[in-house]
């Protein structure tokens, strides 16, 4: 046995991502289905979905070490677990536990001084983003539409990030309920909350603006009113790992700078 794990399977895309930055990817011998970064994971074998697994497959990997995320995958960790495999199941969901991740996660495979560089080097930038966008000539007002039916707000990083990028989300009473059906909204209160920008994620399937644009009374609404709808590709910004670090809080920012820009003489 060696002293840190060296063959590990990744249920999610976050840790798969995380341990190639660190320079570990070789260590991975299985991903899951909906990996896309970083491109080479791809080659891996892919082992499962989000809440369903390739068990068999998973054992003949005869991993060391199993990393999943969340209370999605509680089932699969247990029965995991249940067959003998060590199973480390994270549960980040803010952007300060998604850095503390990246910490945990450098000091189970020996990486740890990486693993503090990488997450100072996200954090700098963080930082370095929210100084920036604080000197926006304005804050839009925005929502970030999670779900389509029944409409889903933006889980507690995403609210999180869409304020580092320079944006004032419209439910900020949601962003700390850890479950999806607790960020539910009604579509009148979204529409009367007016947002003046909308990012839209639908994990799994590509945002349709039309739709956004035809629920009753949203006519009225100012992102739709003024074309501001934004589609941010789920892997960007739904995953709780270094994308939505990046990327994913990149797009937002440069979307909501050219809008605070261009429409700086407008009612706020």
């Amino acid at each position: 046995m060696t002293r840190y794990p060296d063959r590990i399977v990744c249920l999610t895309e976050e840790t798969t991502e995380t341990l190639y930055l660190l320079g570990q990817g070789d260590r991975i011998v299985g991903v899951s289905g909906y990996t896309v970064r970083p491109p080479e994971a791809r080659r891996k074998p892919k082992v499962s979905a989000f809440i369903n697994a390739r068990f068999d497959k998973i054992e003949a990997l005869q991993p060391d070490l199993v990393l999943a995320f969340s209370d999605l995958q509680a089932d699969l960790s247990a029965e995991l677990v249940r067959r003998g495999i060590a199973v480390v199941t994270f549960n980040q969901r803010s952007v300060a536990e998604i850095l503390q991740m990246i910490r945990m996660l450098g000091g189970l495979v020996g990486c740890q001084p990486a693993a503090e560089a990488l997450a100072a080097r996200l954090e700098a930038d963080l930082n370095r983003m929210r100084a920036e966008s604080a000197r926006f000539p304005r804050r839009l007002r925005v929502f970030f539409e999670e779900w389509d039916d029944p409409l889903i707000s933006g889980i507690r990083w995403v609210e999180e990030l869409v304020e580092i990028a320079g944006g004032t989300p419209v439910f900020p009473e949601l962003a700390g309920a850890r479950l999806a059906r607790d960020r539910i909204v009604d579509p009148a209160e979204a529409a009367k909350r007016d947002p003046q920008v909308i990012f839209a994620s639908w994990c799994g399937k590509k945002v349709n603006k039309d739709r956004i644009r035809g629920r009753a009374g949203w006519d009225c609404v100012s992102a739709v009113r003024d074309d501001r709808i934004f589609e941010i590709k789920s892997t960007y910004i739904l995953q709780p790992g270094p994308a939505s670090l990046t990327e994913g809080v990149r797009q937002m920012n440069a979307i909501l700078k050219e809008q605070a820009r261009y429409h700086v003489g407008d009612d706020a």
